[in-house]
């Protein structure tokens, strides 16, 4: 078996029985990533931490995956009383950056059928959801199913849809989670990326959501539409609605 001596440096030494070696690596630069973000996610393994300097290790290599927070598609079917707390397979869906940082996916009118807004935590903790056979349900505080609805593209001068909820499943398009993204798609139209979201001031709602058609991965900010702001939107597990 090898040993491998770690310095601050970047000098590696190998011994292997009574030979030794000293070479010097030189590591290639990691690059950031565009509109990086991170959040907490109750029950989500911490991330290892790099060995301190000066340390022998073996050569042998093993791969650990790193934590998931893939939220797998699950069955509800209402019915139950929604108080604050999270009731089993639902989640509170937020937005991760400013200018809507950890506000919270609800209807307007609370409990309602009606527009799709981000709005305060303080309002969030009766808004619950799942996603159910691509369709992206929230159930009320008397236990009954609102569905989120697209609307229908008019022509491909078009570059936001306005997000609703409504009664009935017969909704557009499919919701899917891409780790702990929300991301939409729907045959004839496509996106250069799934999970873009606009959050667009009205004067009497607020922050209403709309699927961003426009929005090339990694180019937040440009070529936003007036009043609107640039978002990815995350499921969070937590009990109760974190402010």
């Amino acid at each position: 078996m090898r040993l491998i001596h770690l310095y601050p440096t970047g000098s590696v030494v190998v011994l292997a029985g009574a030979a030794q070696q000293r070479v010097r690596l030189a590591l290639p630069a990691t690059s950031l990533m565009a509109n990086y973000y991170s959040q907490c996610l109750p029950g989500a393994s911490s991330p290892s931490t790099t060995a301190p300097p000066s340390s022998t290790i073996t050569t042998t290599t093993k791969t650990s995956a790193g934590p998931t927070t893939t939220k797998p598609t699950t069955t509800v079917t209402g019915g139950g009383t929604v108080g604050p707390t999270l009731l089993p397979n639902y989640l509170w869906i937020r937005a991760v950056t400013p200018p809507n940082f950890h506000k919270y996916l609800q209807s307007y009118t609370p409990g309602t059928a009606t527009d799709a807004v981000l709005a305060d935590a303080s309002t969030a903790g009766r808004r619950q959801f799942a996603i159910t056979g691509g369709k992206l349900t929230q159930i009320t505080p008397s236990g009954a199913l609102l569905y989120a609805n697209v609307e229908a593209r008019a022509d491909s001068t078009v570059n936001k849809l306005k997000v609703s909820w409504q009664t009935s499943s017969a909704t557009s398009g499919t919701f899917v989670w891409s780790g702990d993204a929300l991301t939409w798609t729907i045959d004839g139209i496509t996106r250069p990326n799934n999970a873009a979201w606009l959050a667009c001031t009205d004067a009497v709602e607020g922050q209403v959501l709309y699927v961003n058609l426009d929005l090339h991965e990694g180019s937040y900010g440009y070529n936003t539409p007036a009043g609107c702001s640039d978002h990815t939107i995350h499921y969070y597990n937590g009990a109760k609605a974190d402010v």
